[in-house]
Parts: C-alpha cells; sequence; structure tokens
C-alpha cells in the first residue's frame, strides 16, 4: 500500500534529517516507527502527508508511492484527498470550537453530508465519553478527551491510512492502554492502515504486526512487532532492561546508546 523508497530529506535547502530511509507498509496492518527524540520519526511522517512543505522541508532523493502512485510531489490537500490523514503530535486542536465541531471538521472535504452525520455516530461509539462532552468548548477538556477528538476529527475523513504522531504524549499511563486499545480497535473494525509513532515502545509493540526503529535519520533495525520486543537491543535501551530483566539506570541506558550494536 505504502512504499518509502530510499528518501532523503532536507529542510531550508540545507539541513538533512532523513538518509536513505526505505518502508514498506501493508494495507490493513499497523506498523510502529519506534526512536529517541530527534530520531526523524516525525519527519517520516510529515514527509509522507506532504507536511514537510510547509516547514520548507522536501523530499530531495527517492520516492513516495502510495497504492502504486507518487505522491511525494503532491500538495498536502492532495494527499489528504487520497485518503492519507496524520493525527499530529501535540493534538493541535481548534480551542474555542467544541469537541463536536473540532470533529466535524475532519469531514469537511467530504460532500455526503448525511453518511458523515452517520460517520461521527460511528465515532462516539468508539469513544463512549464524548457525546456528553460534544458541546463543551475543547480548550477545557483533559488532554485524553482531546486526544480522543483529533483521533475522532481523523476518522471523519474515512482514511485508508491512519498516521499517529505521539499518541501518549502528556497522558496518564490508564488512558494511554484505553487510546491504543482504541486505536487496535479502529484498525480491526475499519480496516485502516496505521503507522504509529511512539516512544512508549512497549504499548507500540503490542498493538503493531512490524516495527522499524530510527536512529539519527536512518532505519537501524525492522522485523516483526513480536520479535522486537524480545530483542536485547530494544529491552535494553528502549524498555530500560538489562538481559536478567533489572531496570538499568538512566545513566546506564545512555551510555548504552553509544554503543549500540547495530551501529557497530
Amino acid at each position: 500500500m505504502l512504499k518509502l523508497n530510499n528518501i532523503d530529506v532536507i529542510y531550508s535547502r540545507s539541513i538533512l534529517v532523513l538518509k536513505g530511509v526505505s518502508l514498506v507498509i501493508e494495507q490493513g496492518r499497523i506498523v510502529s516507527l519506534l526512536g529517541a527524540n530527534g530520531a526523524g520519526k516525525s519527519t517520516t511522517l510529515k514527509s509522507i502527508s506532504g507536511l514537510i512543505k510547509v516547514e520548507e522541508g522536501e523530499v530531495t532523493a527517492g520516492n513516495i508511492e502510495f497504492e502504486g502512485r507518487r505522491i511525494d510531489r503532491e500538495t498536502p490537500e492532495n494527499i489528504v484527498r487520497m485518503g492519507i490523514v496524520q493525527v499530529i503530535e501535540g493534538r493541535m486542536i481548534f480551542e474555542h470550537l467544541t469537541a463536536e465541531e473540532n470533529i466535524a471538521i475532519g469531514a469537511h472535504l467530504r460532500k455526503d453530508r448525511r453518511e458523515a452525520k452517520r460517520d461521527l455516530e460511528r465515532v462516539y461509539a468508539y469513544f463512549p465519553r464524548l457525546p456528553d462532552l460534544r458541546h463543551r468548548v475543547i480548550g477545557y477538556l483533559s488532554g485524553g478527551e482531546q486526544q480522543m477528538v483529533v483521533i475522532g476529527r481523523a476518522l471523519m475523513a474515512r482514511p485508508k491510512l491512519m498516521m499517529f504522531d505521539e499518541p501518549s504524549l502528556g497522558l496518564a499511563p490508564r488512558l494511554v492502554h484505553e487510546i491504543f486499545e482504541i486505536i487496535a480497535r479502529i484498525n480491526q473494525d475499519e480496516g485502516a492502515t496505521m503507522i504509529v509513532v511512539e516512544q512508549n515502545v512497549e504499548v507500540a509493540l503490542a498493538v503493531a504486526s512490524y516495527g522499524y526503529v530510527m536512529e539519527n535519520g536512518k532505519i537501524v533495525l525492522d522485523g516483526p512487532a513480536e520479535k522486537l520486543m524480545h530483542n536485547e537491543d530494544i529491552k535494553e535501551f528502549y524498555l530500560g532492561l538489562s538481559q536478567v530483566g533489572e531496570k538499568k539506570s538512566y545513566k546506564e541506558v545512555k551510555h548504552y546508546r553509544r554503543r549500540k550494536r547495530w551501529l557497530g
């Protein structure tokens, strides 16, 4: 369904951020994109959605294909029309609008208003607490409730490919698991393909079937999610566990970053 073929991305014509990144996302799958801050994960999503163009970025080598069509030269508006929707990090809400108005904005490119109303009810079925909040100004909702709204907004576009950028950011652990359970349900019920960028490796790999690990703008490791979960490098660096299952200190983990076997 989606292929990134050896792409380089440069910002402001001088800053090389992605270096030869290649990914394959199969239809109907959830794929996790893992890595530390600054690894290039968000830039990868923005390269797919076209949002790098509004940030003075561009794909300077390689190409991106969606359903057999090259898209890295398309505008963000055309990419959305193709069925690719990105749930941006930090939630990006319209603070002075109600929760329902924020959700409804996701259907602004659609002309089937009657079907859009039905889709709104489907959103509320996934997020049962939102109907009681539909007329509340979203700026007064909690971070978890706002995250539910922005995922609902993405669903209103009837996406073929949903991309989530740090959906757990700023949420309590209980809400993190709730959000990821809903993401898994949407994938199963709607058949939407998903890419999840996430630093919480444990929850990300729990819902994914495949994963990629990024470091310094490159893919350094990939494989089935279950295999990555048991990989010693992943456990020690990203989960903070030693080979005997003991938590390591931050200092030890930071040191391990400099000696990771996959960069050897």
